[in-house]
């Protein structure tokens, strides 16, 4: 069975069309006797004979696809140029099964094709194909084209160029320069047969049998063996993903540090969910590095333990309730607060209006008394239906579960899906209108998105804000390897606005009470140095506690072979000064094949 990125990236339409920005003036063909593979690539990421029919091109097939909807082979010529910018391979799609095998002499006529994966609005670089061909083979048995060596010596340390800002800040009219730039050296290896050897993986598989691997070992590496994304300028140019032209039932199960020992070579592919792809037709051996799941330390009597969890949209038909409750008991030692994200509805994505989500709430309380732990008591507010995005009909919301032997909750009424929640001065202490309550949910910043779930806990006599969000997702920003650069994160828009209704929310209560305890927690979906974090942390009235962790720590998710930080816990500056604090990203799913959630759980420990 092919994997999604092949059927998916297969199941769209070849095109000779990238964007206005690609757009390229054809010059006459070459005679089509002397066109080969290289004179197909050119020297830039867009063919100078895109478009055109180009006659009996010679190459050696290195490897087959004949699954999924984009069936074809790849073919190397066997005696390239000395050109290190122009690629020696080429991708033929067929659209059924290639007659064509793997050591075949062959020539092919056709037609030159840029294909968008994911299409021209999506931003990605094309992949340069020939289209309609028709193959003449001219002996069998040859030996295939000796692969490239891909290591760290091999890839530069700078990420891409600088897009060209005539075409909209495009790099596909640049030449490449692939000994300064990584995406401009994958991009010269583009169809070409390819090799990486003994290659930590940095992304476990995943349910569509793909991994990452990188062939820099020391470039940001995390103390459990990935890759940490630590800035918009430190891509990690060694990342590379792999997929397999054989059996996904073959296809190895790795965890991250987990190393695919010997050598792993095939075709040097380019899809939409990740970028440049070796495509496998031979696999290293799978040696596990025995990576465990992190438990957190026990909060003291004195400590209040408080922590976020996005749990993937739980509703009562997944089968994750009894491995969510032992996470919550075990690894996070059971908090006295736990914020959870991505509570679903009673019948999850069924879209019938239904919003009460007790059932799903109470099945997971009911595991976790279960599993050892407390019986928590809950807090949330249902949303209007379908206004809060996520799956359709899932109606996501944030939940409180506390542990009412430990702390107890600030019941005030007038809190419901569309009231907005407010702060007021009693006895000279900021105190909630509502708890709990919604921080402006007609606000247009939390259009088709989570609302926060504002609530007052009290911990051995103290009062403590709670802020549980779920901002919006990073869903349409153009990737990593887009051909603009740098990519555009139009997701970034809502979010800001978002982020300074939280911020200004947080300043009310800092305005009544300056040394008030408030904690703002939860999936923000954006980095520890975005943009985002700034906002909600504005002039000092809130910091991203992760920040404590050295920059080796700091991830909770883990992306394309990128170790990110994407859930937060920030504090106000009664919690920070103290300085009585600590934190733990708590690694149990991200770097696992087999997790339960993509996102790692966050504890905080302080003394209010």
């Amino acid at each position: 069975m092919p994997s999604r990125s092949s059927a998916r990236l297969a199941a769209l339409t070849v095109a000779a069309v990238c964007s206005a920005t690609s757009v390229v003036v054809l010059t006459s063909p070459a005679h089509a006797d002397a066109v080969r593979i290289h004179d197909v690539q050119g020297t830039t990421r867009i063919s100078p004979l895109a478009g055109q029919k180009v006659t009996d091109v010679p190459g050696i097939v290195t490897a087959t696809r004949t699954y999924g909807s984009s069936k074809g082979f790849w073919m190397q010529d066997a005696t390239p140029d000395d050109n290190p910018a122009t690629s020696e391979g080429v991708f033929v799609f067929t659209s059924s099964t290639p007659k064509a095998a793997v050591g075949d002499s062959v020539t092919v006529t056709g037609t030159v094709s840029e294909y968008v994966p994911g299409g021209a609005s999506s931003g990605n670089q094309s992949l340069t194909e020939i289209t309609k061909p028709v193959v003449t083979t001219v002996s069998s048995g040859n030996a295939v084209p000796a692969p490239v060596v891909v290591d760290r010596d091999s890839v530069p340390d700078a990420y891409a160029p600088e897009g060209d800002t005539a075409a909209a800040g495009s790099i596909n009219g640049l030449t490449l320069d692939p000994s300064k730039y990584a995406l401009d050296y994958y991009e010269s290896l583009e169809g070409m047969n390819v090799q990486v050897a003994d290659a930590r993986v940095v992304t476990a598989t995943d349910p569509y049998s793909e991994l990452w691997v990188t062939v820099k070992p020391r470039e940001h590496r995390s103390l459990r063996g990935g890759t940490v994304y630590g800035s918009y300028e430190s891509q990690n140019t060694g990342r590379l993903q792999i997929q397999s032209l054989g059996s996904t039932a073959d296809f190895p199960k790795a965890n991250v540090g987990d190393t695919l020992e010997g050598a792993t070579t095939g075709p040097l592919d380019f899809n939409q969910f990740g970028g440049y792809t070796l495509v496998a037709s031979r696999l290293g051996t799978l040696k596990s590095a025995g990576l465990e799941r992190e438990t957190t330390q026990k909060q003291s009597s004195r400590e209040l333990a408080v922590a976020t969890y996005n749990v993937e949209n739980l509703d009562p038909s997944d089968a994750t309730f009894d491995k969510h409750a032992a996470a919550i008991v075990h690894n996070l030692q059971s908090p006295d607060i736990v914020s959870l994200e991505e509570i679903q509805d009673n019948n999850g994505a069924k879209d019938d209006g239904t919003v009460d989500a007790s059932g799903t709430v109470n099945k997971l309380i009911d595991a976790i008394v279960a599993a050892g732990g407390p019986k928590y008591d809950w807090r949330s507010i249902d949303p209007v239906n379908d206004q809060d995005g996520g799956e359709p009909g899932g109606n996501i919301r944030q939940v409180f579960l506390f542990n009412p032997e430990r702390v107890s909750f600030v019941d005030r009424a007038g809190g419901d899906s569309t009231t907005a929640v407010g702060v007021t001065k009693v006895h000279g202490k900021a105190q909630l209108t509502a708890s709990p309550g919604r921080i402006a949910p007609q606000n247009a910043a939390w259009a088709n998105s989570r609302k926060p779930l504002a609530g007052e806990f009290v911990f051995r006599g103290k009062t403590v804000f709670v802020i549980g969000n779920h901002l919006n997702s990073k869903g349409g920003d153009q990737g990593l390897t887009s051909q603009f650069q740098p990519p555009v994160r139009s997701s970034e828009v809502q979010r800001h606005a978002q982020a300074t209704e939280v911020n200004a929310f947080v300043k009310d209560i800092l305005s009544v009470q300056k040394n008030a305890n408030v904690v703002a927690l939860g999936d923000m979906n954006d980095f520890e140095f975005s943009e985002t974090a700034q906002i909600l942390e504005g002039d000092g009235e809130l910091w991203s506690a992760i920040k404590s962790l050295p920059r080796s720590e700091r991830y909770t998710y883990d992306y394309q072979g990128n170790q990110q930080v994407l859930d937060q816990i920030l504090v106000s500056p009664a919690i920070r000064r103290g300085c009585d604090f600590e934190y733990d990203s708590v690694h149990v799913n991200s770097e696992f094949n087999d997790q339960i959630s993509d996102h790692d759980p966050q504890v905080l420990r302080f003394r209010p």
